[in-house]
């Protein structure tokens, strides 16, 4: 599951860019992240990385990925259980959630950046907030659940 080589260079030169120094355990992260789509807490990152790289922390991941988030390359994805699942970033998405089992499923829509323009437009119309980003999340079943017959409730 490799992501392209140009998009990780893509993602590290908007690092440097930053003025952010690219280290072993950052080039680790953000290539997981990259290259898996299954939206993953930090203690999973650290649980599967940390074998790969034996100077990698629990802290280290953490920061890293506070680092991230603060540049707009990584997002934090609230979890169900009231923790934060991380996601890589690079090409704009939104999310549809499960709110029975947690699942997130990653959706590209070519008309992503027109709607998210809709609607921080309407949200500073209406609020007088200025913005730099938002997150599109819409919540239902997914297909898995609903072949259990799990149904929403009114």
């Amino acid at each position: 599951m490799s992501q392209p080589e140009s998009a990780l260079d893509a993602a590290l030169e908007k690092l440097r860019e930053q003025h952010v120094r690219i280290t072993p355990q950052r080039k680790l992260i953000l290539d997981y992240l990259m290259t898996h789509e299954n939206h993953p807490p930090v203690e999973t990152i650290y649980q599967e990385l940390a074998p790969q790289m034996a100077s990698l922390s629990l802290a280290t991941v953490y920061n890293t990925l506070n680092l991230f988030v603060e540049l707009g390359i990584v997002i934090e994805i609230p979890n169900e259980n009231g923790g934060v699942r991380y996601d890589f970033f690079g090409r704009p998405h939104y999310h549809a959630i499960c709110e029975n089992c947690g699942k997130v499923t990653d959706i590209y829509d070519p008309n992503l950046p027109q709607i998210d323009e809709m609607l921080q437009n309407t949200a500073k119309t209406q609020s007088g907030y200025t913005f730099n980003s938002s997150h599109i999340e819409l919540y239902g079943l997914c297909p898995e659940c609903q072949a259990k017959g799990i149904t929403l409730a009114s």
